[in-house]
């Protein structure tokens, strides 16, 4: 569904700057300028309206959280929640409008510890398989931005998109761990943060795919 266009949507996203990679050119120099100390350094890849990256910032202070959305007006929400979470919340999280495609342009070779598919797209047309963001393309552009040893979490409701995902690592010759149709009921599910789509389709008595990917 296309997300409706929100009113004075670049005029909200501006009074959110504080939280805002605005240059992500600037990241290929250093992909943590926008945080005040350097931790170990996260990528939510899709972040929706920000209740998984606002929920791992609060619960991970010992991390900087990096949250992408392609979508400006589903961004915005993002940054909204976050900027009245100001007062509570570490000072470990920014934002970044852009798309995936971009990944390499953007952040230098092996400089993220760890990614984040929350609910991607399944892109169902097989014409279409190109644009999920499991596809072996954008999983050598994973690689080339993870640290050596770095891993990918990758959460979906979609059954034909998990099956797709785990024969693509298996092509890119990655390692998965933790596999679990159920997640929610497995032993994966201890500190697991929920997407607002998560908790929704979970209170409907879906269950959800998640996987560990280790580059």
């Amino acid at each position: 569904m296309r997300a409706r266009k929100k009113k004075h949507g670049a005029e909200r996203i501006a009074a959110c700057a504080d939280l805002l990679i605005e240059s992500p050119l600037l990241l290929k120099e250093d992909p943590q300028y926008r945080f005040t100390k350097k931790r170990a350094l996260h990528l939510e890849i899709g972040c929706g309206k920000g209740n998984f990256a606002c929920g791992m910032a609060a619960a991970h202070p010992d991390v900087n959280f990096i949250a992408m959305e392609r979508v400006a007006d589903v961004a915005c929400l993002a940054l909204e929640k976050a900027e009245r979470a100001a007062d509570t919340r570490p000072d470990n999280l920014r934002f970044l409008i852009g798309n995936a495609e971009n990944l390499t342009e953007w952040f230098p070779p092996h400089s993220i510890d760890c990614l984040y598919l929350n609910f991607s797209d399944p892109w169902p047309k097989a014409r279409h398989a190109k644009r999920r963001l499991t596809h072996r393309d954008f999983l050598a552009r994973y690689r080339e931005v993870l640290k050596p040893g770095g891993v990918l979490r990758f959460k979906t409701d979609n059954v034909g998109l998990f099956e797709f995902s785990l024969e693509e690592f298996a092509a890119m010759g990655l390692t998965v761990t933790d596999v679990t149709r159920d997640l929610h009921n497995s032993p994966q599910s201890e500190g697991n943060v929920m997407t607002e789509y998560e908790k929704n389709f979970s209170e409907k008595g879906f269950t959800i795919n998640a996987a560990t990917v280790h580059f």
